[in-house]
């Protein structure tokens, strides 16, 4: 998928009005948002609030496209109206549409959605400043305390389009028509819920335009996940299928590893070995029937032990490291210690955060990706809490000085590679339940281990996964846990 920032965004949109006009543009544009509108709409009332500029000649070229509605459009002049918006205009008194004054109190807004059975609204876009003018905010704090399905146009008012901030009060629609390309602001906001459902409407914009730009965001479809997934060959054997070895679980937190193995297994792979301490590994071989459970000596020092695992290793494709490890000195030197010597991709979480904080200098050119939450990641940086609207440039500013892939879970989990900024979609509230990072870490594990570079296992493990728990959200309203998730990897892919 195709994201751009608005300065992106304008530069691709120059390039395209050259080429094609920036009136087709605009109709194309408002087709796309009148669709929705169509969708949405209740009765056969539709309004749209207009700003000045573009963004609210689209909503112009929306309600000149619904016929068969009353329409009503609220706009502000513009002072010099682009030639797109001035025929938009005309095409709308044409069909019929009435243009009243932009409402400049709470109750003018008001009692503008007294009637109305649809709202687009189109007040400045990604081109937004904030905070916003009085009249606009009363707009959207009108269309909010209304039960009108809202239809936002490019962006919902009070989405910083290019961080994703939130800046109050700012829309709650019910769809997002976004034009010509997805746009960060959208992908990075703090609350994907005020987007409501977002689709990205092809207004004819020549595809090389699009591509020119610098990708610095990327997300993934479900189609490009399918593509990525890697497919068994015919002559396959179970350690060529993919054989993670996984390092994880203590006497106190042997489900850890459990979950991690069955994330690794379900997601595909032909062989899984867990290593564990010897306290644990009772535990873990009640649950583990088709894995490999050998155990780490206590006895051993640490540099033993670490030799004793490159040798469990040796004919494993990818290390995961972390899930359910204590906190102790000692475990803290064999983590250290066997990601410092180890020549598999790798994936380090939960404990292996902990004591990596302090030497990441010797990870750097690994081949390996960090997975933390943002309190992991908030010690991990060593820079502390990270702030609202600030995700993507904290976890650029920590993979350019420590030089190693990560993966900072959320609602949007980030992948940074030092290259492009990838966005996961598929989060869900479901995912908000214990293990569910330790299936991730198995996920993440088995794509390494089937020949996926760092970044790519990331994001497609991070994508599969939010797919899956997606997916047993559907079998099971209240109540998903993590062994929900992994045992709905397969079907959430199916088909």
């Amino acid at each position: 998928m195709i994201v751009l920032t608005p300065a992106q965004m304008r530069d691709a949109d120059a390039q395209a009005c050259a080429v094609v006009g920036d009136d087709t543009l605009m109709q194309a544009a408002g087709r796309a948002v009148a669709a929705a509108m169509r969708d949405r709409a209740k009765g056969r009332r539709a309004i749209a609030f207009a700003g000045s500029g573009n963004n609210g000649g689209d909503a112009f070229a929306a309600l000149a496209e619904l016929s068969g509605f009353e329409c009503t459009i609220y706009a502000q002049p513009a002072g010099e109206p682009s030639r797109a918006r001035k025929a938009a205009e005309q095409r709308a008194r044409a069909a019929g549409v009435r243009v009243e004054p932009f409402p400049q109190t709470p109750d003018d807004a008001a009692m503008a959605l007294r009637e109305a059975d649809v709202v687009a609204v189109g007040l400045a876009g990604t081109a937004a400043r904030y905070p916003l003018p009085e009249a606009f905010a009363n707009v959207v704090r009108a269309v909010n305390d209304s039960n009108v399905p809202a239809i936002a146009i490019d962006i919902p008012p009070g989405v910083d389009g290019e961080t994703g901030a939130v800046h109050e009060p700012a829309l709650r629609a019910a769809e997002t028509v976004t034009l010509g390309a997805m746009k960060s602001g959208l992908l990075l906001c703090e609350d994907a819920s005020l987007a409501g459902s977002v689709s990205v409407a092809d207004i004819g914009m020549p595809p090389e335009t699009l591509r020119s730009q610098q990708p610095l965001y990327a997300a993934l479809t479900d189609g490009e996940l399918h593509a990525l997934l890697p497919r068994r060959a015919s002559n396959s054997d179970k350690r060529s299928a993919g054989a993670p070895f996984i390092v994880a679980g203590s006497e106190q937190f042997p489900g850890a590893a459990v979950l991690c193995a069955m994330g690794s297994a379900r997601a595909g792979a032909g062989y899984v070995t867990v290593a564990t301490p010897s306290a644990a590994a009772h535990a873990l071989r009640m649950h583990l029937i088709e894995q490999v459970v050998v155990t780490i000596d206590p006895s051993h020092e640490p540099g033993a032990v670490v030799d004793d695992l490159l040798e469990m290793s040796a004919r494993c494709s990818s290390l995961a490291i972390g899930p359910g490890l204590g906190l102790d000195d000692r475990t803290g030197e064999i983590v250290r210690g066997l990601l410092k010597r180890t020549t598999l991709p790798a994936v380090a979480d939960a404990s292996a955060l902990f004591h990596l904080s302090k030497h990441l200098g010797d990870l750097r050119g690994k081949q390996l990706v960090l997975t933390p939450h943002a309190g992991e990641f908030a010690r991990l940086s060593g820079r502390g809490t990270v702030l609202p609207g600030t995700r993507a440039q904290r976890l650029r500013e920590f993979v350019d000085r420590t030089g190693i892939t990560t993966l900072l879970k959320g609602d949007r989990t980030l992948i940074y590679d030092g290259s492009t900024m990838h966005v996961n979609t598929t989060g869900t509230p479901a995912l908000a339940t214990a293990g569910t990072g330790d299936v991730l870490t198995g996920i993440i594990a088995t794509l390494l281990s089937q020949g996926l570079s760092v970044t790519d296992a990331a994001r497609a493990g991070a994508h599969w996964h939010g797919l899956a728990a997606r997916s047993a959200e559907r079998q099971r309203v209240r109540g998903v846990i993590a062994r929900d998730v992994y045992e709905a990897l397969g079907p959430s892919v199916s088909g």
